[in-house]
């Protein structure tokens, strides 16, 4: 991706629109943060550190569509034949950054969501971030 993106920019080649492209952004941008929502109360719910991070990267892809979808649109509206590269890019730069850093074990992969102190029982942590230092349940 990134080659083609480099040499698409150098070169000058024109992108074609795509419609169906377009489309397919605008679904993922109106469904996917629905998943995310869906996802993070699944992972709270279930005090699943894995689900949570899931609804991360999730979110993550909901970003790099709205990338996508403004590349597309400004090539396919103005004409604008880079846009479509330089979105590219910038997915693609993304993508090494989330790369190394899982490679490099920078994520907060050792704690699951604790629930929140239960108002009835007075039990819980009383943390919702899922990143939490104190374990206590």
């Amino acid at each position: 991706m990134t080659f083609h993106a480099v040499r698409s920019l150098l070169a000058g080649g024109d992108a074609d629109a795509s419609p169906v492209g377009i489309g397919l952004a605008i679904a993922s941008l109106l469904v996917m943060p629905l998943l995310v929502r869906a996802k993070r109360r699944t992972g709270r719910e279930l005090g699943s550190a894995t689900v949570m991070a899931d609804s991360t990267q999730t979110m993550l892809c909901t970003c790099l569509s709205a990338v996508l979808l403004v590349g597309l649109v400004l090539n396919a509206v103005w004409g604008w034949s880079w846009a479509d590269p330089i979105a590219a890019l910038v997915i693609a730069g993304v993508a090494v950054k989330e790369g190394v850093e899982a490679w490099r074990g920078e994520h907060c992969d050792d704690c699951a969501p604790l629930p929140a102190v239960d108002a009835a029982t007075g039990q819980g942590s009383g943390c919702t971030d899922g990143c939490c230092t104190d374990r206590k349940a």
